[in-house]
């Protein structure tokens, strides 16, 4: 009888996707010292790039008391935000395939 406790659903699942991953992609890549401060730098880019556009969009929507101009700068914010979050998710995608984030 084995001595480890059953697992999870959840635990079970991970398991098979990571292997599905692992199939799909031929094998599973570990990255290099390089890529990881890459990903890491291209994250703090991100959050950096995300904690700008939260500072403008607030103060600007305390300033703002125009329906049509809130619905415009919200609307700003949330392109802005889908646009960082592109970027980020590229260059770490060019940062794990081998090539080099800008």
């Amino acid at each position: 009888m084995p001595t480890d406790a059953p697992k999870s659903a959840v635990e079970l699942v991970m398991e098979r996707l990571q292997k599905q991953d692992a199939t799909a992609s031929g094998e599973s890549t570990s990255l290099t010292e390089d890529q990881k401060l890459a990903i890491a730098a291209a994250r703090r880019s991100y959050e950096a790039n995300v904690a700008e556009v939260e500072i403008l969009y607030h103060s600007a929507l305390a300033a703002t008391m125009d329906p049509e101009a809130r619905q415009q700068l919200d609307a700003n914010y949330r392109r802005d935000l889908a646009r960082f979050a592109s970027a980020c998710d590229r260059k770490i995608g060019l940062v794990r395939k081998g090539g080099q984030a800008e």
